[in-house]
């Protein structure tokens, strides 16, 4: 939360399982950014890629690009949750690439980078997409189980004491 990657334009990933709190503490980072006055872009991976694949001009797709690019910190929530075509690795390689050394980027993903050519199947640019990102970031590899199914299940047995209070 002190931000010094900033100021090194340093990259994190948060790898992890489904409902570890990788997004909450990726929004947490942003918020703290924007707190202290950096620009900041959170966007999920299906939502940047499926908007930078719709455009239909070279021009509309470079003006798109410098949009992603510009921001002090960009948080893409979510990598490796869907299936994208080449054409969305090579989109996410050329963002990852004008931002390299130059601006900060989080990145959540459920799948470690070695699943990442599932997530990416058959895209030529995968090594180099890994690589650029990883290169000067810190990868935070997040275990445990669910935060969600752990409250789903604390309602569940709240709600199953309660029955049978209203029995007794």
């Amino acid at each position: 939360m002190a931000l010094d990657f900033l100021n090194d334009a340093t990259n994190a990933i948060l790898v992890g399982p489904n409902g570890v709190g990788k997004s909450t503490l990726a929004r947490n980072i942003a918020h703290q950014a924007l707190i202290h006055g950096h620009t900041v872009l959170f966007i999920s991976a299906g939502q940047l890629l499926g908007d930078l694949a719709a455009l239909d001009s070279d021009s509309a797709l470079r003006r798109r690009l410098r949009h992603y690019a510009g921001p002090r910190l960009l948080v893409i929530d979510e990598v490796g949750y869907l299936s994208y075509s080449n054409r969305h690795a090579d989109l996410l390689f050329e963002l990852v690439s004008r931002r390299y050394e130059h601006n900060s980027t989080i990145i959540t993903t459920n799948r470690p980078f070695a699943e990442w050519r599932e997530v990416f199947p058959n895209a030529a640019c995968v090594v180099s997409l890994v690589d650029r990102l990883v290169h000067n970031a810190e990868v935070l590899a997040i275990e445990g189980q669910s935060y969600r199914l752990k409250e789903a299940q604390e309602r569940a047995d709240q709600r199953a004491r309660q029955r049978r209070k209203a029995k007794s």
